[in-house]
């Protein structure tokens, strides 16, 4: 492809953006500049890569491109900070909340030159921004890398289902036990409940798309939830949250996917994940 930095450069802007004209002002040109330039890499490429929406959408080799674009833009922002000692590089990465309120953010914390745009999707999710090209990096659940990517096994973050004592004097049963989820990603409770033998769909639902708000709604007696032992130890260990029975306790695995690039920020990071800056006991 005969393809021009500043095309693909309004590629990122548009998405970013969401329209043509919030990357015009981004990019300090006119509406009709973004449209030429767009049209232009189309033509270069044979393709569609923009649906003209509200917000606007890649196609399928949009995808594909804009990976392009931000691969360049980050060897781009590599260069410029190893020639300029401040120089900074940006990295999207995309985790998944119970390791952004966890263990994910003192992990990152001292890496001089780096700035995060972190996104937040649930961890059997965030390998498709990898594919889009939205991020550099993902924390997943998903062992087989997306092409072009590298993948670094983490350790395991383990869920348990947890209520307080008085929600469970109250009911008993699970089949009628409201149950608290965090958003219509999230499966690890309808998991629970299918291996119990019972219809998902069946009990009351709370959904509570927040991973602290989440915990706050289970010790508030909402319903019984799948949380993790770095956030629930303490009040595991106090009485205030009680597991549903013992031995439901699940392991969910955890992955570092990056692009497979010569990438100074990328190294960084995976570098200080592989260190262990924290290691919490189920982040091995």
């Amino acid at each position: 492809m005969d393809v021009q930095l500043d095309q693909l450069r309004t590629l990122t802007a548009v998405i970013d953006g969401g329209s043509f004209d919030a990357a015009a002002i981004a990019l300090s040109v006119t509406p009709s500049a973004v449209s030429q330039r767009i049209k232009a890499l189309e033509q270069q490429v044979g393709r569609v890569l923009v649906q003209r929406s509200k917000p606007v959408r890649l196609t399928e080799s949009g995808a594909v491109v804009l990976r392009l674009a931000r691969q360049l833009e980050l060897l781009e922002a590599d260069a410029s900070a190893a020639l300029d000692n401040d120089g900074v590089t940006n990295l999207a990465i995309v985790a998944n909340a119970d390791s952004l309120d966890t263990w994910l953010l003192p992990a990152l914390g001292g890496l001089d030159g780096i700035t995060f745009d972190l996104r937040r999707e649930d961890q059997g999710h965030s390998t498709a921004l990898l594919r889009e090209g939205a991020v550099m990096a993902a924390i997943t659940s998903e062992p087989e890398p997306v092409q072009g990517c590298s993948v670094t096994y983490l350790g395991a973050m383990t869920y348990r289902p947890l209520a307080t004592p008085a929600f469970l004097e109250r009911w008993p049963s699970l089949e009628s036990a409201p149950v608290v989820i965090f958003d219509r990603k999230d499966e690890l409770q309808d998991a629970h409940l299918v291996s119990r033998g019972i219809d998902p769909l069946t009990p009351p639902r709370h959904y509570v798309p927040g991973s602290s708000a989440f915990l706050d709604a289970v010790v508030l007696g909402f319903g019984w939830g799948m949380l993790p032992d770095l956030q629930s130890r303490e009040l595991r260990s106090s009485g205030a949250l009680v597991e549903l029975e013992a031995g439901a306790a699940i392991n969910v695995p955890l992955y570092w996917q990056q692009w497979a690039l010569d990438s100074r920020a990328l190294s960084a990071v995976a570098e200080a994940l592989k260190r262990g800056i924290v290691k919490p006991p189920d982040i091995l």
